[in-house]
């Protein structure tokens, strides 16, 4: 297969895993107090947003590279 169609295939897919989550959640612990050997942690929960119109674009721009490298 030709590279420019394997990154068509690539944004595709990731053009609508961002159209369909909108964001990429986490979690992270953070240590709230400590004292010998008895611990406190807190889980939180944090979110990178990824806006619906830029898993638009990478669609659009899958689909028009596997075109591309389909023609000769």
């Amino acid at each position: 297969m030709k590279p420019i169609i394997l990154i068509g295939i690539a944004l595709i897919v990731f053009g609508l895993i961002a159209l369909t989550y909108h964001g990429i959640t986490y979690t992270t612990r953070e240590k709230v107090l400590q004292v010998a050997p008895l611990e406190a942690t807190k889980k939180t929960e944090k979110t990178i947003p990824v806006p619906p119109i830029l898993g638009g674009f990478a669609l659009a721009g899958g689909i028009v590279l596997v075109i591309m490298g389909t023609k000769k």
